[in-house]
């Protein structure tokens, strides 16, 4: 840590963004160091999937739960890390925090490198919720849908609440080297190193909102360096390979700029920060455990070849309450695969479907949801068959496993073989059949004064983390109109995509859907306003608009528009019967939906 006098800016490396993130390079940039320096290392590992899978597993105390990749990540770099003082702050942790520390410090001393791990303690809260429940001392409603906790069917196995990152601060200023976290925010681990190293105080909110945004920026890697970006043909020239890894400088102002790992492809550009800062957000205040970041006035600038500064973020009071994510007992998921193929479709589809209901027969009472869906367009005049090829799923779901067993859903389905649609041909990997474990998944809050935040220090202290005693009260900010502005006023159109001239990033939290639409040039915004009306986005939704609630809000210093799409995603990652389970694709599909564009913008090019 800089003494008070140097105060320079901290770099923190951001080297991953989920557990199936690429380890090698994190370790290229541990021994790219001397190079590349940077004083402390971020991950998160964690995300609603992974909660509610090592939850299960920790409950039933069968297997591992928390991330092994952790350990394989830095099994090899350890000497390195020690070497250049490299801090690590992760929430690898998972559902066993505690069983994260005992692994990672059985491989120091195995290794005999001298690094000093702490774990913190505190997200596993289910005894208070339920405790809160019971009294009715706290009504507990979904954040996606405003169900009380008292109608949710299912059985609660595991709550785990989103902690701030002050617990981490307070371990690296104890002297812990690593820091191993269970589900703490994903912006906590840059929220508590820049804490930390600054020495900044818990009011300092504007510092501690622009670390918030940072965290937020760089949390899922390579999502600000040009993966899931829609500018990616851009970067073929530079190879769409070792897109980097990013970095985040932050000074003791809380002023930003986001870079990346030298000597790698991709990018880090305006739009590249614009997509990412856009990702999974739910409204113009953003709110952590630490802080309130006002994001509505957000500005990014280009300082350099891949550098960008972040501006315009204000902060306030955290809220009174934290997220909280509670895991119900175990249920099942089948489904199985038809390929349709060339004419008649449709009429093909609804045989089969009747078909498939006829062999299941008395079974069907005992699944909590059937469902049929066709996938894909067969192409007309087609140049080969898988053009001409319609994937056919059903999908089964149900509480308990014997409903699911091959007996009771793929055999009678197999059954149908000789008398389906001509052409009839199902996927030859059955796997998919048979049962696997599916989570309901309940996301509310807590109160953080229900919350006991602790770290665990490496000479077997424990320090307790106060919850914030000054709060504010969380605001639903409502949806801002579109400006009263002619559409047809911006000159001759043309019908075509609105991906043409429109980037957009969309995501998910629950089952809630958001997705951020955003342009490049002033005139094209004021189009972009006018044109995405919560209306709008009904239409283009079009099928797939489910009657919910859409909250609407801009972002004008960056050319964005952003929508809320509530309960958009079929109860969320954990149960979903959907293929885009992460939400990934809503602003694909909808950046896909044919308008009317001005011939002025698009003489510009299109993305």
């Amino acid at each position: 840590m800089p003494t008070q006098q140097t105060k320079r800016p901290l770099r923190i490396l951001g080297s991953s963004g989920s557990a199936q993130d690429r380890r090698r390079l994190l370790a290229a940039a541990v021994k790219n160091h001397k190079n590349d320096p940077f004083d402390i290392l971020v991950g998160d590992w964690m995300s609603e999937a992974n909660m509610t899978f090592n939850a299960t597993k920790h409950h039933k105390g069968q297997g591992i739960a928390y991330e092994k990749t952790f350990i394989s990540a830095l099994e090899d770099v350890l000497p390195e890390i020690a070497e250049y003082g490299i801090k690590i702050a992760a929430n690898a942790g998972s559902s066993d925090t505690k069983g994260l520390h005992d692994a990672l410090l059985a491989l120091v001393k195995e290794k005999n490198v001298p690094l000093k791990i702490a774990w913190v303690e505190g997200d596993q809260v289910l005894p208070a919720v339920l405790k809160a429940e019971a009294e009715k001392t706290f009504d507990f409603r979904h954040l996606c849908t405003n169900q009380p906790l008292s109608e949710w069917k299912h059985e609660p196995i595991s709550a785990q609440a989103y902690l701030g990152g002050l617990g981490i601060a307070e371990a690296f200023a104890q002297g812990a080297d690593i820091v191993v976290c269970g589900r703490v925010s994903d912006a906590s681990p840059v929220i508590g190193s820049a804490f930390w190293w600054h020495g900044w105080d818990r009011e300092d909110y504007d510092q501690l909102a622009n670390s918030l945004v940072a965290g937020h920026l760089i949390e899922c890697s390579s999502y600000v360096t040009g993966g899931n970006f829609t500018g990616f043909k851009d970067l073929e020239h530079r190879g769409w390979h070792n897109l980097g890894l990013p970095i985040a400088e932050i000074d003791s102002s809380g002023q930003v700029i986001v870079t990346k790992t030298r000597g790698s492809n991709g990018l880090v550009s305006i739009n590249t920060c614009k997509s990412q800062l856009l990702y999974e957000i739910q409204g113009p205040r953003y709110y952590n455990s630490d802080v309130t970041a006002y994001i509505d006035g957000v500005k990014f600038e280009e300082t350099g070849p891949d550098r960008v500064l972040l501006s315009g973020i204000h902060g306030g009071p955290p809220p009174a309450t934290t997220k909280v994510g509670i895991t119900a007992k175990e249920a099942y998921h089948a489904e199985m695969i038809f390929w349709l193929v060339g004419l008649d479709i449709e009429a093909k589809a609804r045989m089969l479907k009747a078909q498939i209901r006829e062999e299941l027969g008395h079974r069907v009472k005992n699944l909590s949801s059937l469902e049929f869906t066709l996938n894909g367009v067969a192409a007309e005049d087609p140049q080969d068959q898988p053009s001409a090829t319609v994937c056919f799923r059903v999908v089964a779901q149900a509480s308990e496993k014997v409903h699911l067993e091959p007996a009771n859903f793929l055999e009678p389905i197999l059954e149908t073989t000789m008398e389906l649609y001509p052409g009839g041909t199902f996927h030859m990997d059955v796997r998919t059949a048979l049962p696997r474990e599916t989570h309901e998944y309940f996301v509310t809050k807590l109160p953080q004064s229900l919350i006991n935040h602790r770290i665990h220090l490496h000479d077997g202290r424990t320090i307790d983390i106060a919850p914030p005693s000054a709060v504010e009260r969380e605001i639903a900010v409502p949806s801002k109109p579109s400006p009263r502005v002619d559409v047809g006023s911006f000159g001759a159109t043309t019908r075509g995509p609105l991906g043409w001239i429109v980037h957009s990033r969309s995501g998910d939290k629950g089952s809630n859907a958001n997705v951020g639409f955003y342009v490049c040039h002033d005139d094209e915004y004021e189009w972009l306003c006018a044109l995405l009306t919560v209306e709008k986005i009904q239409k283009l939704l079009a099928k797939e608009y489910n009657g919910g609630r859409i909250e609407r809000f801009e972002l004008p210093n960056i050319g964005a528009v952003h929508f809320l799409l509530y309960d958009h995603l079929d109860r969320g990652v954990s149960c979903t019967k959907t293929l885009d389970f992460l939400g990934k694709n809503v602003g694909e599909y909808l950046r896909s939906k044919f308008v009317d564009i001005p011939v002025a913008f698009l003489e510009r090019g299109e993305i």
